[in-house]
């Protein structure tokens, strides 16, 4: 049975309200800082490994590997997380990505590194994220009120954002007039100060008095995930759109920049997605539809546009710009809106392993895109690979869009 909620009228709070919450403040902190320094590293990671092996599908098997780890790994976290104080996860998981995030760096930095220590320490990396993720996306209704969860949602992606966009601005002149390796440190001290961000992160635990084995956990969470259509539906969606996303922007987008308008120009092309998602959470905090899902499900189709204008082989760098704002608003819509209904929806002491399933399904195809675009990519040309992925994703986002409990869900 869902959790019981306020259906009461919808309080007129603002934007910052959730800042009034001690606890809000640590977890939007901690975001913040992880995005930083991930923020640098994303757009550090794919020129790192072309300046060591020169090779794009090289640098999807780094990248992929990060992703194989994650994907493995995001069931475990979620029970974890359910099992254990998030807060304590948290902090763990923080030490794990500050380690091998500086172990690359300093890789990087003396000339030492190699394909086979980038995708092991990329595996580290993306297990570190599998007990990160569930465990920060469960604790938002913890820190915070019910009758500010959109508020406090919203926030917490404008505070990633704003980490993101920063880092990815600052990563692209680092790469360009530094290397790739300063980023990648920078990434380390990040999560190392989202660590000590946490240790101020002080909640009620939703730990269980009784604590059943790990497969009892994992069919529990199961039974929430799929008691609900449009929750799976979704998932599926982003199998797809994910998959298409991160195959463009770690792979293929670095490998069109580094032959046309530069590094460093890519760095900020990815940061202008950042300011639009930031824009988009500002939007969603002060309003959105009763059937926000609905709406911003329709409104992903809207990220294929910075695919069409890659596609060229001279992009127009301020159509490209354009474009990713643009992409960026239209999808922290729905994020939004996901968060909402799933924290509303879900009862919380089994919220962390939802997440995890979520995540899994929503990740699990991002490896395989990652490491296929290369090969393909060399095979028929970046410009068609770039048309088969915005098809993907608009057909994906259709098939969720035309399913009647997504456009029926309603915000209580």
């Amino acid at each position: 049975m869902d959790q019981a909620w306020n259906t009461g009228a919808e309080p007129r709070a603002g934007i910052t309200a959730p800042l009034r919450h001690p606890n809000f403040r640590a977890l939007a902190l901690g975001r913040v800082l992880m995005m930083f320094g991930n923020g640098m590293a994303n757009v550090a990671l794919a020129f790192a490994v072309l300046d060591v092996t020169g090779s794009l599908a090289q640098v999807g098997l780094v990248v992929g590997a990060r992703s194989v780890a994650n994907v493995s790994l995001l069931l475990l976290g979620g029970v974890v997380a359910d099992r254990l104080p998030r807060a304590l996860v948290l902090r763990g998981a923080c030490v794990l990505a500050s380690l091998s995030q500086g172990l690359l760096a300093s890789a990087l930095l003396t000339g030492s590194a190699t394909l086979p220590l980038m995708i092991v320490l990329s595996l580290v990396n993306g297990a570190a994220a599998a007990a990160n993720l569930p465990a920060a996306a469960a604790l938002t209704p913890q820190t915070v009120p019910h009758t500010l969860l959109r508020q406090a949602n919203a926030l917490v992606g404008i505070a990633k954002q704003l980490g993101l966009f920063a880092g990815m601005s600052m990563g692209g002149v680092a790469v360009g007039l530094l290397g790739p390796g300063w980023a990648v440190g920078v990434d380390a001290v990040m999560f190392a100060a989202a660590g000590v961000a946490f240790l101020f992160l002080r909640v009620p635990s939703t730990t269980p008095a009784e604590r059943g084995n790990v497969l009892r956990d994992l069919v529990e969470g199961w039974s929430e995930f799929v008691a609900r259509p449009w929750v799976w539906i979704i998932v599926l969606q982003f199998m797809v759109v994910n998959a298409g996303w991160s195959a463009t922007t770690s792979v293929l987008g670095p490998g069109i920049a580094d032959e046309t308008f530069g590094r460093t120009t890519w760095g900020l092309v990815m940061a202008a997605n950042s300011v639009g998602l930031l824009v988009g959470g500002v939007l969603a905090a002060r309003w959105q539809p009763r059937r926000a899902l609905f709406y911003g499900t329709a409104l992903v189709t809207v990220q294929t546009l910075p695919f069409f204008v890659l596609a060229d082989p001279s992009p127009i760098v301020p159509l490209l710009f354009a474009a990713m704002f643009v992409g960026g608003v239209a999808v922290e819509q729905f994020t939004v809106a996901w968060e909402v209904s799933v924290q509303e929806n879900i009862p919380p002491d089994r919220l962390s392993r939802v997440y995890s399933y979520d995540a899994l399904g929503s990740f699990v195809a991002m490896p395989v895109g990652q490491i296929a675009i290369g090969p393909l990519a060399e095979s028929i040309g970046a410009d068609r690979s770039l048309l088969i992925v915005a098809g993907l994703t608009v057909m994906a986002t259709s098939a969720a869009v035309a399913a009647p409990s997504v456009r029926s869900l309603r915000r209580r």
